[in-house]
C-alpha cells in the first residue's frame, strides 16, 4: 500500500521510525532536511497561486526554534529567494541563535540573513510567515515568552501563514494559526485534529520506501495495524499509463445513473458529465422524461432514458421496468443526485438498491437509512457531515464511505484514507455531484475494488480542485470548471 498511501503515525511512532531510517547519521539528516525545506517551499509557492502568486519582491518572516523544524524553515526561505532573488527574508530565533543545533545553524549560514530582535518590530506585515519553532517534540504548555511572540505574529497582517510539520503550540490558545501546514516525511496524528492547522499538505521524503527484503519486512511490520493513512499521487498511477491497444468502450465499464427531478435538475447532469470524464466506456442516465431531451443536447455522449414522473416531477415507481430491462448491461449503478425526497421516489430508490446485483454508489437524497442498508451489493456512500449523521447507524459492513468535508477521507473496515487535496474552492453546490459521478466511473473500470475507486475519486477530485483554484482563484469560478482540470492532474 505504500505506493498509494502512507501511514499516519503518532509522534512517538514517528520519532522511532525517523531514528530507524536516518540512524542518527548527520549526512542523512542533512539530506532529509534539505528535501523537507525545498519541498515545503515548492508547496508554499504552489499554494500561493490561489491568491495570485508570490510577489517578486515578497517579504518572508521565518520563526525559528532550535532544531530540525528551524532548519526546514530556513532552507524553505532560501529556496524561495533562489526563485525570487528580490524577496526579503527576516528571521526571528525565538530562543536566540546560540541554542541552534548544528544542522539548523548550517541552514541559517547558507541562508545568510541576519536575525531580528526577539520582540517584533512595528512590522507592517508579511507576504509569508513560515513557522519553524517547534516540531513534534513540543510538550505543553507554551512558555509565556514563546506565547507572546506567537500572539504578535498571529496579529500581523499576513497573506499566507505556513507551519512546518505541526503548528507551534499545537492547539493551545496562543498557538500559531496556520493557513497551511506542511507535514514533512511523516504525517503525525495530532495534525488531523487541530483547528489552527489550516489546510494540510504532505511533503513525502521517501521515508517509507523499502530497500530490499529486510526493508520491505520492516515497512510491513510498521503498517500492519495502521488505521489512518494519507493518500499519495500513487493512487492515480493506474490512470496515467497507456491503455490496452486492443480495447473498446466495453473494456472500461458501463455506468448507470439514476437521479434528477424537476426541482433539482442540475445535480444529475453534473454527475453524468463527471462520469463521462472518468474514463468509463459507457454512461446511461435515467432521468425524468421532461428533462431527457435537454440533457441529451448538453451531453450527447451519454445515453439518456426518460423516466415516468410523479406529479411533482420526481421519478415514479412505475418506471422501474426501464432499469430492470437494461440492468444486465451495467457494471455500476449510481443513484441519488438531484433525486428529491418524495416518498414514492425514495421507495423506488430503496427497491433499486435492494435489487442491485452490481456495485452501487449512493449519493445525495438517496443517502437515507433504509436505502443505504438495502440489499447486499457492495457500495460506496458519499455523505457530507449532516447526511452521515442520518445514516451512520445503518451503514452496512460492505460499504466504503467517502466522508466529505474540509478534510475528506475514505473509510472502510475501520481504516481511514485522508485526502489532503481540495479546499474552499469545493465549498459550493455541485462539487459532491461531480465526485459521485467521477467515483462511479472509476468503479465501473474496477468494480471488484470499491476502496480503490473511492480513494482515486476523492484524490483526483481534490487535485483538480487545487488546479482550478491555482488557475482561477477560489471565488469567481463555477463548480463544473473543475472538470476541465481532471486531465491536467493525470498529465
Amino acid at each position: 500500500m505504500t505506493n498509494e498511501a502512507h501511514p499516519i503515525l503518532s509522534c512517538a511512532e514517528a520519532r522511532a521510525w525517523e531514528a530507524k531510517v536516518l540512524g542518527g547519521d548527520e549526512e542523512r539528516e542533512w539530506a532529509a532536511m534539505q528535501a523537507a525545506g525545498r519541498g515545503v517551499a515548492d508547496a508554499v509557492l504552489r499554494d500561493f497561486e490561489e491568491i495570485g502568486g508570490f510577489p517578486a519582491e515578497g517579504t518572508v518572516l521565518v520563526l525559528a526554534g532550535k532544531g530540525h523544524n528551524a532548519g526546514d524553515a530556513l532552507i524553505a526561505a532560501r529556496r524561495i529567494t533562489e526563485r525570487f532573488p528580490q524577496a526579503r527574508v527576516e528571521v526571528m530565533f525565538v530562543f536566540g541563535e546560540r541554542v541552534l543545533r548544528p544542522l539548523a545553524m548550517k541552514a541559517w549560514r547558507e541562508l545568510g540573513t541576519a536575525s531580528l530582535p526577539r520582540l517584533l518590530p512595528d512590522a507592517e506585515g508579511y507576504d509569508l510567515v513560515i513557522d519553524g519553532v517547534f516540531g513534534f517534540q513540543f510538550r505543553a504548555p507554551l512558555a509565556e515568552e514563546v506565547a507572546k511572540v506567537l500572539r504578535e505574529v498571529n496579529a500581523l497582517p499576513v497573506r499566507l501563514r505556513a507551519a512546518v510539520d505541526l503548528p507551534s503550540g499545537l492547539g493551545e490558545t496562543d498557538a500559531f494559526r496556520a493557513d497551511f501546514t506542511y507535514a514533512t516525511g511523516i504525517v503525525k496524528a495530532p495534525l488531523l485534529e487541530l483547528a489552527n492547522a489550516g489546510r494540510l499538505r504532505y511533503v513525502d521524503l521517501g521515508l517509507f520506501q523499502a530497500h530490499g527484503a529486510e526493508g520491505e519486512a520492516e515497512v510491513c511490520h510498521l503498517l500492519s495495524d495502521k488505521q489512518d493513512w494519507v493518500l499519495t499521487a500513487g493512487v492515480l498511477g493506474a490512470l496515467k499509463g497507456l491503455r490496452a491497444a486492443r480495447s473498446d468502450k466495453r473494456t472500461y465499464g458501463h455506468v448507470f445513473i439514476v437521479g434528477g427531478s424537476r426541482q433539482y435538475p442540475g445535480a444529475v447532469l453534473m454527475s453524468v458529465l463527471a462520469a463521462l470524464r472518468s474514463g468509463a466506456g459507457l454512461v446511461t442516465a435515467f432521468v425524468p422524461e421532461s428533462l431527457a431531451a435537454a440533457f441529451a443536447a448538453r451531453a450527447p455522449e451519454a445515453m439518456w432514458v426518460g423516466w415516468p414522473e410523479t406529479p411533482d416531477g420526481g421519478l415514479a415507481l412505475e418506471g422501474g421496468h426501464l432499469l430492470r430491462e437494461k440492468r444486465d448491461r451495467a457494471d455500476v449503478l449510481l443513484i441519488g443526485p438531484g433525486l428529491g425526497r418524495e416518498a414514492e421516489t425514495l421507495a423506488l430508490a430503496r427497491d433499486v438498491v435492494g435489487e442491485s446485483r452490481i456495485p452501487v454508489v449512493i449519493d445525495g437524497d438517496a443517502l437515507q437509512p433504509e436505502i443505504v442498508a438495502a440489499g447486499d451489493a457492495s457500495r460506496i456512500l458519499t455523505p457530507h457531515a449532516g447526511e452521515y449523521a442520518r445514516i451512520e447507524k445503518r451503514i452496512p459492513a460492505n460499504a466504503v464511505t467517502i466522508r466529505k468535508g474540509p478534510l475528506t477521507y475514505v473509510e472502510a473496515g475501520g481504516a481511514r484514507h485522508y485526502c489532503f487535496a481540495g479546499g474552499p474552492v469545493l465549498a459550493r453546490g455541485g462539487s459532491g455531484d461531480l465526485l459521485a459521478g467521477l467515483t462511479a466511473g472509476l468503479l465501473a473500470q474496477g468494480p471488484d475494488d470499491p476502496l480503490a475507486a473511492a480513494c482515486r475519486g476523492a484524490l483526483w477530485h481534490g487535485l483538480a480542485a487545487d488546479k482550478l483554484a491555482r488557475a482561477q482563484g477560489q471565488v469567481a469560478v463555477n463548480t463544473t470548471q473543475l472538470l476541465d482540470y481532471l486531465a491536467a492532474v493525470l498529465r
